[in-house]
C-alpha cells in the first residue's frame, strides 16, 4: 500500500482479495469467494464479504450495512451476501454502487463511518432466548483473523472452520455481561425480503437467505467442519477482543426491477456527470443490453442525504463523461458518436479523418471537415422558428426521430459497418475535455471536444443567462448555442461574440437579418469555400412569407448546418443592398420562440454583467460589444432610463435614434417580468459615488458567482467608507440584493460566504478589517491593478494605512496584498520544513581545492562580513584555529650546538608546538558549529591534523617520527577524535542525512577510526544520530574500539536528551557494571567507556529525577576500588562522571525530589565532599565491595580527593537556581587556617562555583561581589602578588592562603560567566576583563612561585573561559586579543590542557561563526559544567580527572540567536535597525534598546517584543508576549528576517549616514523645488526597478521637445511625489487622470468611464470618513501633499464651462426637454451630465424646473432631487430662462 506522503506498507490479509477500492476514509476490500467454501448450512453463520482498512497498520474490519425493511424500521448487519459486488465507488459524494448477481439490480449506498449505536447492534449478543446457551457466541471472526498469524489456517479456505472457533470464555458468562461486552455476532445475511425497493419479486429468493443466526445448539463449539482443520484449541484464546467495525453503507436507492430479467446485466462502466445546468446524474453502462442508464440525483435541502430520481436509458455501446463542458460522449450501437448533456441530446460528433459510420451527405455537397456534426432533424410541422432553430438540434423525443427517417432519404442511419472496415470500438480515458477513441483496428485517436465558449465575454454572458433561466429552458438554450458555436468550420475568436448575439436574438424571436447592426456582422470568412446558396432578393414590399419559404426549403435544410453563417451576411455581390425604407418599417418580434418570455430577465442579467465588466479595465472591448446588444433590447422593451444610462456611458456608440422592433401589446403579456427587475438601471459607479457622498442607496443587485467584483466593491465600500463592520460578516447584507430563482439556494450560499474576524487574526482598524476580509475572499494584487483607479482608491487607501504597522501573525496572502512581501515571504518560509535558507552558503566543492582544506571554508562570509564589517577578525580567528598546515619551528642554532643536538632541539620545540596544534580542533568545532549542509553523495571532508613543522630559513620539514626524541605513545589519538567531532559539528541540524550516509563516511584506514568516532559523537550532538539504524550501532559497539564506543554512547545519549528512552538505557547499562544485575558476567569494559556511559545515563534521564538511576549514581560517586586491580586507575574521572550524571538526573529539582527522601541525597553528597566514615553499602552490589583492594589502601574512610568534585557539582546541579541558603552554606569556603589545610585549593574553586550557582539571583556583575566570596582570613593575610618582600608568619601557611585566594576568585568568575552566559552584559564583561588582566600580571610577578604558575595558569584559563561565555558569539575584540596573546605562549607551564582552554574560549567567542550564543537554561548550564570543567588535561592522553570527550557537550547549550535582516527584493542580507524591548525584572524596569541587526538577540525569555524600526525599512513587529515559537523558528532557520526597503530610501550599506535620503526629505517639504527635480537623481533615493525605468523613458528630456516639455515636467513631478510619499502604486492613476483631462480638452472622450473615475476620486477625498481619518493621522494618506487634485478639478470645470458657453447650453436644454441631440456634441454632453450628475429628464417633475421663478426656489427643488449645487449653478441660467451663466 502506498500513501500520499510516499510511504509504503505491506499488510497481510486473511483472505484472497477480489477487489480493492479507495474511499474517503481508507481502503475497502472485497473478499473473493472461493468455490471450496462450504455453503452455509443451518449451524453456521455466513461470513462477511467486505472489509475496510483505515490505515495500513490498522486491522481490517468488516463492513456494516444498513438497509430499510418492509416495515419502515431499518436493519443493521454485516455485508455477508456473496452475490453483492461493488461496481463503483465515488469519494465525493461518498457513495458505493453495488450489483446483485442474483436479482440483477444495481443499488446505491452511502458510505460513512459507523455510528456507535450501529456498532452496538452488530456487536451485541441478542438475548431473545434469555439464557446464555442460546446466545451465539462471539468473536469468531476476530479469533480467526488473529489466529492466522499462528500459521494454522486450513488450506482450502481460511474461513472453513469459522464457526468452530468461538471462545467458550464468553459463552458461559451471564447475560448481563453480554449486553455490555462488545463482540461480534449476529452476522445474518441480508434478507432480501427486507429491501423495500425489491417488492414482490424478491419473495422467491427469501428461502435462500433467511437463516436464523440464533441456533439452539449449544454444542456448536466442538464441531469441526472441515477435515483438514486442526484442533480448535489453538483458537480458543480467551483474550480475543472483538473487531469493531469502522465503516457502514447506508441504502439510498435500488433501480426498479426490469420486466424481463436479464442475466448478467452488471454495469461495466459507472460515472457521475452533471449537465450544463449543474444537475447531477449517476450513469451506468450495461453493455449486454447496449444501454446507458442515467439517474438524476440531488442533495436534500439539509444536505444530509441524496435523493435519487427515475432512470432514463440511452441507447449506447460505450460512453465517457466530458467533465470540462458537462457533457457525456456516447457511442451508439451503429457507431455514431453523440454528445449528450445529462439526458438531453446535443448532436452528433463528426471527426475529420475517420470514416463516418453512416453515408451522410449526397455527392453534390463536399463535406467540410468539422469538429462537431449536428445531425439535422427537419420538423415536418412547417413553420421553423427563427433561422437557426430546431434544425440543428437532434431532438431526444422518439417519435420525431422516427419521423426523421421518413423525411430524410440522405441520412441512412441504419447503414451497417461491414463495408467500411474500421469503426469506433470504445471510448476511454476522458480528461478535462479530451477523450480517446479506440478503433476496431486497434489504433487510438485522441480528440478534443470544443468548449462552450472560448472568449471570456461570451462565457460570462452564458453563465449569467443560465443562472436566470429555468433549468429545462437553460439546457435547451445552451444546447442550441453549443450546436451553433461548434458547427462545422466554427467561428474564430472575434466572431464568437457576433455568433452568440445572433443565436441569442433568434431565440428571443428577433429576425437578425432585418436588424441593421446584426446584419453587418462579419464572420471573417471562417467558412470553407462551399457553394454560396442563392438568396431571394427581397421584393419591393419585402413580405415575410418569401423569407419563410426560403428557410423551409429542402435545399436549405441540407445546407444549413454546414453553411450556417453565410446567409446571415447578405452578400453585396448579389446586389442585395436593401433600401433604407425597408428598415424604417418596424420589425416585430416572434413571441413563440424559446426565450421570448424571458427577455426582461435576460436583459437585466446582461446589464449586471455589463456593470461587472466596467470594474475590469481589461474588458473594455467586450463592454462596447455588449452595449450594442443592451441598447437594442432596452429600446425594444421601451426602457428609457436604461437607454439614457448607456448613452451617458458610451455617447459615441449609442445614437439617440435607432431601429426599434415593436412588441405587440398583446405579446408583452407573455413576457415574464422577474421580481428583481428594476426600472432604474443599477449603476455600480453611481452606487459608490452616493456612498462616498453619504447619500442612502438601495441595495445593489448581484449574481452570485458571476458578479463577484461588484459584490466585492460594494461590500468593501460599505465596510471602509460607511464603517459598517457587519457588512462583510453577515451574508444577508443590506447593501446587496442577491438575484435568485430558487428560494432554497440562499441558505446554502449564506453558510459558505459568511466571514468572521474572530478566528483569523488580530485586526483593529477598519482598514485592517477590509484587507483581511478581501484576501479571505481571494482578492489579490493583480485584481487590484485591473480595478479602475477611482473604484480602487478606497481599497488602496486602506492598504496604505495597513502597510505601516501590520501584525506579525497575518496570513501570507494579506501581506502580499498590502505589498509587504517581507512578511509574506516570512510567513511562507515559516511553513516550510527546516532546510537550507537564503543564507546557506553553497561553496562548490571544486573551488578551493588548490588551497589546503582547513575545515573552515564553508562559513557564511556574507553574514560575517556584515556582523564584523570594520576589520578582518574572522580571518585572524581562522588563522589561529587552523590545524592543517605545518607550524613554523623557529630555533636559533647556537655555535656550541652540534647539528645532531640542533635537530633534537628543533624536534623538542615542535613537540611543544604540537601540544597547541592538538588542542585546536575543539575550538574549531565551536567556530564552525552548524555551518554546513553536506552533499549526501559525498563523504564529509575532514581536514587532516598536521603535526609537522617547517624550520626557517630553508623551510626544511621537521617531523616527530624521525626517532631522535621520545614521543609519547598514542599522543594523537584524542586530538584526532576532537578533529572528527569538529568536522561533524559543521553539519547543520536541518541537513538531510540518513543512516546510509553515516555508514558511508566510515573510513577505510584503521588510523582514521578515532576521527570517525568523533564524527559519530558530533552527529549525536546535532541530532542526526537518531537516524542511524540500531543494527549499525550494534556493529560499531561490537568492534571493541574504545573511542568509537565513547563517541557513539555519548552521541546517542545527547541525541535522546531527557527522553528516558528504554532502548538507549539498555545500550548504556551494558557498559556500566553497577546497572547490571549482580550475578551477570563481568564484562571487560574499558574505563573511559564506562565514564562515557555514566554521563550518557545522566543525559538520557536529564531532569527526570528517576529514582533507581539516581540511587545507583549516588553510590557510584563513592565506588571503592575493587580487588584484582579493577577500578584503580583514573578513578577521579569516574566519580566526577557519576556526580555530573546524578546532577543531571535531578537537575534543578532541589528539595522536592519526590520519593527520594530515604536516599538522603544531599547528606550523602555532603559526606562525599568533606569526608568521613564510609557508610555500609546497601543494595545489590554489596558482594562486590566486601573484599578490599590489593592495590590501594583506603580503609573505611571516604577518599575525598576522588569523590569531592563529583559530589560538589552534583549538589550545585540539584539545587541549581533554587537560592537554597542552607545547602549553599555547606559550600562556603572554610574561614580558619586549620580547616583550610584540609581542603585541596582546587576544590575551593568548585565549591565557590557550586555555591554561586545555587544562589543564582545573588550573583552581581562587579568585582566587589567577586571579592565578597573570599573568606576574611584569606583577604587579610593574602599577599598581593606584586610585592617583593614575603611577610613571615609562623602559624599561617602563605602558599595555602594564596592558592585558596586565586581559586576562590576563579570560581566566582566562572559563576559570573554562567550567570551572564551569552548576554554580552557590559558590567560582567568589564569585571571579568579586569580579573583576566590581573591574572596576566600575577603570572609575570616576581613571587608568582608562591602561588605556583600552574595554579595561576589554571585560574587565568577559567577567567578567560568565563569572559568568552559572557561574550559568546559576539567576537569581542578585547577578548580576541587576550586569546591571541595566549595562543602565542607555547613554552614553560603551557601544556595541552591550557591550550585547550584558551582555544575553547576563542571558539566560544565566535560560536557558530557569530550565529550562535549560549543559553542559561538549566540543561545548558549542566552541559556547560561538563564541557568547561575547570581541571584541564596535562597532556593529550590525560583523562584522569575528566573525560576529554565531554568538552564537546557545550553544543547542548548553544542556541541560534543571530537575527539577519534579508532584503526581500534583492534577497541579500542587509543592515536594519531593531528596537528590542526587555520585560521588566527584579533588577530593572521594562527597557528598550536599539541594535543594528544583524545582531545576536538576548535570550528570548527576557524579551517582550522586537521591532524593525523605520525610516529605511517598513516597520515590523514580533510580539513575544504571545509566545516565542514564531521567533524561535525564524532563528533556527538561519535567523532570516525578511525586511522591505521603503520607497525613496536606500539601504544602510549604500547610504550609511542617511544623508541621501535626507536630501529627498528637504525637497519634499519645499514643493517649489519639485519642478527642479531632475529624474537622473531618482536613483539616489530609490532602487525600485520599475520607477527607475519610468524615469528613464518618460522623464528624460530629448532633443527638440517642443510641446512635450510640459508633459515631461508633469511626469517628473508625479514620479517625484510617488517616490517621496511612498506610493509608487499610484503612478498609473496620476497618468490616467492626466490623459483623461487632455482628451476632454480636445473633445475626444468616446466614453465617460475615466471621468467617472476622476469623479470618484474627488468624492473620496471629500467624503466624511476620509476627513475623519485625516484628523487622526494628519500626515498620512494618499495624495496628501498633492496640488494635483485641485488642478484636475479646476481644469475639468473650466473645460466644461467653456463648452457650455460655446453653444453647449443648447444641447443641455434640448436634452432636458427630451429632444434628440445631434452629432458632434454628443460626447461632451455626456461628459457634462456625468460630471455634474445631472438627473435624467424623467426625474424632473412634470412642470420641470423651468417653472421656477427664482434661484432660491430652484435650489429648494434641486435639493430634493439631489442635484449638487455646483451643477445647479450651471443649469440655472438655462432653467430660469436667463442666458447669462452664473459661473465664470
Amino acid at each position: 500500500m502506498h500513501s500520499i506522503e510516499g510511504k509504503d506498507y505491506i499488510a497481510s490479509l486473511p483472505f484472497q482479495v477480489a477487489n480493492v477500492w479507495p474511499t474517503k476514509y481508507g481502503l475497502l476490500f472485497e473478499r473473493s469467494s472461493s468455490s471450496h467454501e462450504v455453503p452455509p448450512g443451518p449451524p453456521r453463520e455466513p461470513l462477511p464479504t467486505m472489509f475496510s482498512m483505515l490505515h495500513p497498520l490498522d486491522e481490517i474490519t468488516p463492513l456494516v450495512c444498513k438497509s430499510g425493511s418492509l416495515f419502515g424500521s431499518s436493519r443493521v448487519q454485516y455485508v455477508v451476501d456473496q452475490a453483492m459486488k461493488i461496481v463503483f465507488l465515488n469519494i465525493d459524494p461518498s457513495i458505493v454502487m453495488t450489483y446483485d448477481a442474483v436479482h440483477n439490480v444495481h443499488s446505491v449506498w452511502t458510505l460513512r463511518r459507523v455510528k456507535p449505536e450501529e456498532e452496538n447492534v452488530v456487536l451485541k449478543f441478542s438475548d431473545q432466548g434469555g439464557t446464555p446457551q442460546n446466545v451465539a457466541s462471539s468473536s469468531s471472526l476476530t479469533a480467526h483473523l488473529r489466529s492466522l498469524s499462528k500459521g494454522d489456517s486450513p488450506v482450502a479456505s481460511p474461513f472453513q472452520n469459522y464457526s468452530s472457533i468461538h471462545s467458550q470464555s464468553r459463552s458461559a458468562s451471564s447475560p448481563s455481561l453480554h449486553s455490555r461486552s462488545p463482540s461480534i455476532s449476529n452476522m445474518a445475511a441480508l434478507s432480501r425480503a427486507h429491501s423495500p425497493a425489491l417488492g414482490v419479486h424478491s419473495f422467491s429468493g427469501v428461502q435462500r437467505f433467511n437463516l436464523s443466526s440464533h441456533n439452539q445448539s449449544p454444542k456448536r463449539h466442538s464441531i469441526s467442519h472441515s477435515p483438514n482443520s486442526n484442533s480448535n484449541g489453538s483458537f480458543l484464546a480467551p483474550e480475543t477482543e472483538p473487531i469493531v467495525p469502522e465503516l457502514c453503507i447506508d441504502h439510498l436507492w435500488t433501480e426498479p426491477i426490469p420486466s424481463i430479467r436479464e442475466k448478467n446485466s452488471q454495469a461495466s462502466k459507472v460515472f457521475i456527470t452533471s449537465d450544463l445546468c449543474g444537475q447531477k446524474f449517476l450513469c451506468f453502462l450495461v453493455e449486454s443490453q447496449l444501454q446507458l442508464r442515467c439517474v438524476k440525483f440531488q442533495e436534500s435541502n439539509d444536505k444530509a442525504q441524496l435523493i435519487f430520481g427515475s432512470v432514463t436509458t440511452i441507447h449506447a455501446k460505450d460512453a465517457a463523461p466530458v467533465e470540462k463542458i458537462d457533457t457525456v460522449l456516447v457511442l451508439e450501437g451503429n457507431g455514431n458518436l453523440v454528445l449528450y448533456t445529462g439526458v438531453v441530446r446535443v448532436g452528433k460528433v463528426f471527426i475529420p479523418g475517420l470514416p463516418a459510420p453512416s453515408l451522410t451527405m449526397s455527392n453534390t455537397m463536399p463535406r467540410p471537415s468539422t469538429p462537431l456534426d449536428s445531425a439535422s432533424t427537419p420538423k415536418p410541422l412547417g413553420k421553423l422558428l427563427g433561422s437557426l432553430d430546431e434544425a440543428v438540434l437532434l431532438s431526444p423525443v422518439p417519435e420525431l426521430r422516427d419521423s426523421s427517417k421518413l423525411h430524410d432519404s440522405l441520412y441512412n442511419e441504419d447503414c451497417t459497418f461491414q463495408q467500411l472496415g474500421t469503426y469506433i470500438h470504445s471510448v476511454r480515458d476522458p480528461v478535462h475535455n479530451r477523450v480517446t477513441l479506440e478503433l476496431s483496428n486497434g489504433s487510438m485517436v485522441r480528440i478534443t471536444i470544443p468548449e462552450i465558449a472560448t472568449s471570456e465575454l461570451v462565457q460570462t454572458c452564458v453563465h449569467a443567462i443560465k443562472f436566470v433561466l429555468p433549468k429545462e429552458i437553460a439546457v435547451q438554450m445552451l444546447v442550441k448555442w453549443y450546436n451553433v458555436h461548434s458547427a462545422p468550420g466554427g467561428p474564430s475568436y472575434h466572431s464568437e461574440w457576433n455568433l452568440f448575439v445572433i443565436c441569442l436574438m433568434n431565440m428571443m424571436g428577433y429576425n437578425t437579418d432585418r436588424l441593421a447592426w446584426t446584419r453587418n456582422f462579419d464572420f471573417e470568412g471562417s467558412l470553407s469555400p462551399v457553394i454560396a446558396p442563392k438568396k431571394a432578393r427581397p421584393s419591393e414590399t419585402g413580405s415575410d412569407d418569401d423569407w419563410e419559404y426560403l428557410v423551409n426549403s429542402d435545399y436549405h435544410q441540407n445546407v444549413e448546418s454546414h453553411l450556417l453563417n453565410r446567409f446571415l451576411c447578405l452578400s453585396s455581390l448579389e446586389g442585395s443592398r436593401v433600401k433604407d425604407e425597408d428598415f424604417s418599417q418596424n420589425l416585430s418580434l416572434d413571441s413563440s420562440t424559446l426565450l421570448f418570455p424571458h427577455i426582461p430577465a435576460i436583459f437585466f442579467v446582461l446589464h449586471l454583467v455589463y456593470e461587472e465588466l466596467k470594474l475590469n479595465t481589461l474588458m473594455g472591448e467586450g463592454i462596447c460589444s455588449l452595449v450594442e446588444l443592451l441598447v437594442q433590447l432596452a429600446r425594444d422593451l421601451q426602457l428609457g432610463p436604461y437607454v439614457d444610462h448607456y448613452y451617458r456611458d458610451y455617447p459615441m456608440l449609442v445614437n439617440t435614434t435607432g431601429q426599434v422592433c415593436t412588441i405587440d401589446q398583446g405579446q408583452t403579456g407573455f413576457m415574464h417580468h422577474p421580481s428583481f427587475f428594476t426600472s432604474e438601471p443599477p449603476s455600480i459607479y453611481q452606487w459608490v459615488s452616493s456612498c462616498l457622498k453619504g447619500e442612502g442607496m438601495p441595495p445593489y443587485p448581484y449574481l452570485p458567482g458571476i458578479c463577484e467584483r461588484s459584490r466585492l466593491v460594494v461590500l468593501s465600500v460599505a465596510l471602509y467608507i460607511l464603517g459598517d463592520e457587519s457588512s462583510v460578516s453577515e451574508e444577508a447584507s443590506q447593501y446587496l440584493s442577491k438575484i435568485t430563482l430558487a428560494p432554497q439556494k440562499s441558505q446554502v450560499d449564506q453558510e459558505e460566504n459568511s466571514f468572521s474576524f474572530r478566528h483569523a487574526t488580530s485586526v483593529s482598524s477598519l482598514a485592517e478589517k477590509l484587507v483581511v476580509w478581501m484576501t479571505s475572499v481571494g482578492f489579490t494584487q493583480r485584481d487590484l491593478e485591473t480595478l479602475p483607479f477611482g473604484v480602487a482608491l478606497p481599497i488602496r487607501d486602506a492598504i496604505y494605512h495597513c502597510r505601516e504597522q501590520p501584525a506579525s501573525d497575518w496570513p501570507e496572502a494579506v501581506c502580499l496584498l498590502i505589498g509587504r512581501q517581507d512578511l509574506s515571504k516570512q510567513a511562507c518560509e515559516g511553513n516550510l520544513p527546516r532546510g537550507k535558507s537564503v543564507l546557506s552558503s553553497d561553496v562548490p566543492s571544486g573551488t578551493e581545492a588548490e588551497e589546503e582544506d582547513d575545515g573552515m571554508n564553508d562559513m557564511n562570509h556574507e553574514v560575517m562580513s556584515l556582523v564584523w564589517s570594520e576589520d578582518l577578525r574572522v580571518q585572524d580567528v581562522r588563522r589561529l584555529l587552523q590545524s592543517a598546515h605545518p607550524v613554523r619551528v623557529n630555533v636559533v642554532q647556537y655555535p656550541e650546538l652540534s647539528d645532531h643536538e640542533f635537530i633534537e632541539e628543533k624536534e623538542n620545540r615542535l613537540l611543544q608546538l604540537c601540544q597547541r596544534t592538538m588542542a585546536l580542533p575543539v575550538g574549531r568545532g565551536m567556530f564552525t558549529l552548524f555551518s554546513y549542509h553536506p552533499v549526501p553523495t559525498e563523504p564529509l571532508p575532514i581536514p587532516k591534523l598536521n603535526l609537522t613543522g617547517r624550520a626557517p630559513p630553508r623551510n626544511t620539514t621537521v617531523d616527530l617520527n624521525s626517532g631522535n626524541i621520545d614521543v609519547p605513545p598514542n599522543m594523537t589519538s584524542w586530538a584526532s577524535f576532537h578533529n572528527g567531532v569538529a568536522a561533524g559539528l559543521k553539519i547543520a541540524p536541518a541537513s538531510q542525512i540518513d543512516s546510509a550516509w553515516i555508514v558511508y563516511n566510515k573510513p577505510k584506514h584503521a588510523e582514521l577510526a578515532n576521527e570517525y568516532a568523533g564524527f559519530l559523537m558530533a552527529l549525536g550532538l546535532n541530532g542526526h544520530l537518531t537516524k542511524l539504524a540500531t543494527l549499525n550501532i550494534h556493529d560499531y559497539l561490537t568492534k571493541g574500539h574504545e573511542m568509537t564506543s565513547i563517541g557513539l554512547l555519548l552521541g546517542v545519549s545527547a541525541a535522546k536528551l531527557g527522553t528516558m528512552d528504554m532502548s538507549i538505557t539498555r545500550l548504556l547499562s551494558i557498559h556500566i557494571p553497577a546497572l547490571l544485575p549482580p550475578t551477570s558476567t563481568e564484562l571487560d569494559v574499558p574505563h573511559n567507556v564506562q565514564v562515557a556511559a555514566v554521563v550518557g545515563i545522566g543525559l538520557v534521564y536529564q531532569g527526570t529525577a528517576h529514582r533507581h538511576t539516581a540511587e545507583v549514581l549516588l553510590a557510584e560517586i563513592g565506588r571503592p576500588p575493587g580487588p584484582e586491580m579493577e577500578y584503580c586507575t583514573d578513578r577521579e574521572s569516574y566519580s566526577l562522571a557519576a556526580g555530573l550524571a546524578l546532577g543531571m538526573v535531578c537537575l534543578g529539582h532541589g528539595s522536592n525530589l519526590i520519593g527520594m527522601s530515604d536516599l538522603n541525597v544531599p547528606e550523602q553528597l555532603y559526606q562525599y565532599m568533606v569526608g568521613g566514615h564510609r557508610r555500609f553499602q546497601a543494595g545489590v552490589h554489596r558482594e562486590k565491595h566486601k573484599s578490599p583492594s590489593y592495590q590501594i589502601k583506603e580503609g573505611d574512610t571516604i577518599n575525598v580527593d576522588v569523590t569531592c568534585p563529583g559530589a560538589t557539582l552534583a549538589l550545585a546541579m540539584i539545587y541549581l537556581k533554587t537560592n537554597n541558603r542552607s545547602i549553599a552554606d555547606w559550600l562556603r569556603a572554610p574561614d580558619t587556617m586549620y580547616l583550610l589545610d584540609f581542603v585541596k585549593p582546587e576544590f575551593l574553586l568548585l565549591r565557590t562555583l557550586a555555591r554561586c550557582l545555587i544562589l543564582w539571583d545573588d550573583i552581581l556583575p562587579n568585582s566587589k561581589w567577586v571579592d565578597s566570596n573570599v573568606p576574611q582570613i584569606i583577604r587579610e593575610n593574602s599577599i598581593s602578588l606584586s610585592e617583593i618582600e614575603l611577610p613571615c608568619s609562623e602559624d599561617l601557611n602563605l602558599e595555602t592562603l594564596s592558592q585558596a585566594h586565586v581559586y576562590i576568585i576563579a570560581g566566582a568568575c566562572l559563576s559570573l560567566g554562567f550567570r551572564f552566559a551569552g548576554s554580552e552584559n557590559l558590567s560582567a564583561f568589564n569585571c571579568l576583563h579586569k580579573f583576566a588582566k590581573d591574572f596576566m600580571t600575577y603570572l609575570s610577578a616576581p613571587n608568582a612561585s608562591v602561588t605556583g604558575p600552574y595554579n595561576l595558569e589554571t585560574c587565568l584559563s577559567v577567567v578567560l573561559l568565563s569572559l568568552s561565555m559572557v561574550m559568546a558569539g559576539s567576537g569581542n575584540l578585547k577578548v580576541l586579543q587576550l586569546c591571541r596573546f595566549l595562543h602565542m605562549k607555547t613554552g614553560g607551564e603551557m601544556n595541552y590542557g591550557f591550550h585547550l582552554a584558551h582555544h575553547m574560549a576563542l571558539g566560544l567567542l565566535f560560536l557558530g561563526g557569530g550565529r550562535y550564543s549560549l543559553s542559561t537554561s538549566n540543561s545548558s548550564i549542566a552541559a556547560l559544567l561538563c564541557a568547561l570543567y575547570p581541571h584541564f588535561p596535562a597532556h593529550s592522553t590525560d583523562n584522569r580527572y575528566h573525560l576529554q570527550a565531554l568538552r564537546h557537550l557545550y553544543v547542548l547549550a548553544a542556541e541560534p540567536r543571530l537575527l539577519v535582516p534579508v532584503d526581500v527584493d534583492t534577497n541579500t542580507p542587509c543592515y536594519a535597525l531593531l528596537e528590542v524591548t526587555y520585560k521588566g525584572t527584579q533588577w530593572y524596569e521594562q527597557t528598550k534598546e536599539e541594535l543594528m541587526a544583524p545582531t545576536l538577540l538576548p535570550e528570548l525569555h527576557l524579551l517582550k517584543q522586537i521591532k524593525v524600526k523605520g525610516p529605511r525599512y517598513w516597520e515590523l513587529l514580533i510580539d513575544l508576549s504571545k509566545g516565542t515559537q514564531h521567533l524561535k523558528s525564524i532563528l533556527s532557520k538561519d535567523g532570516v528576517l525578511y525586511v522591505k526597503l521603503r520607497a525613496g530610501q536606500l539601504s544602510y550599506k549604500e547610504d550609511p549616514m542617511g544623508w541621501q535620503s535626507l536630501l529627498a526629505q528637504t525637497v519634499a517639504n519645499r514643493n517649489s523645488e519639485a519642478r527642479a527635480f531632475k529624474p537622473e537623481t531618482i536613483s539616489a533615493f530609490t532602487s525600485d526597478a520599475a520607477l527607475l525605468s519610468f524615469a528613464e523613458y518618460f522623464c528624460k528630456p530629448t532633443v527638440n521637445m517642443g510641446q512635450k516639455q510640459e508633459i515631461l515636467d508633469l511626469f517628473s513631478s508625479v514620479l517625484y511625489e510617488c517616490v517621496t510619499q511612498e506610493t509608487p502604486e499610484m503612478l498609473p492613476a496620476y497618468i490616467a487622470m492626466d490623459q483623461a483631462i487632455r482628451r476632454l480638452r480636445k473633445k475626444e472622450m468616446s466614453d465617460t468611464s475615466e471621468l467617472w473615475q476622476i469623479k470618484l476620486v474627488l468624492d473620496f477625498f471629500s467624503s466624511r470618513s476620509h476627513q475623519e481619518r485625516l484628523q487622526n493621522h494628519p500626515k498620512r494618506g494618499l495624495f496628501m501633499h498633492s496640488e494635483f487634485l485641485p488642478v484636475v478639478k479646476c481644469t475639468i470645470d473650466s473645460t466644461l464651462d467653456q463648452w457650455l458657453q460655446a453653444g453647449g447650453d443648447v444641447c443641455v436644454q434640448a436634452y432636458l426637454s427630451g429632444q434628440p441631440v445631434e452629432g458632434p456634441e454628443l460626447s461632451m454632453l455626456a461628459c457634462f451630465l456625468v460630471y455634474h450628475s445631472v438627473p435624467a429628464p424623467r426625474h424632473l417633475p412634470p412642470a420641470g424646473l423651468e417653472g421656477s421663478t427664482s434661484f432660491a426656489e430652484l435650489l429648494f427643488r434641486a435639493k430634493q432631487l439631489k442635484i449638487p449645487v455646483r451643477a445647479l449653478l450651471r443649469l440655472a441660467p438655462l432653467l430660469l430662462g436667463n442666458p447669462q451663466p452664473m459661473v465664470m
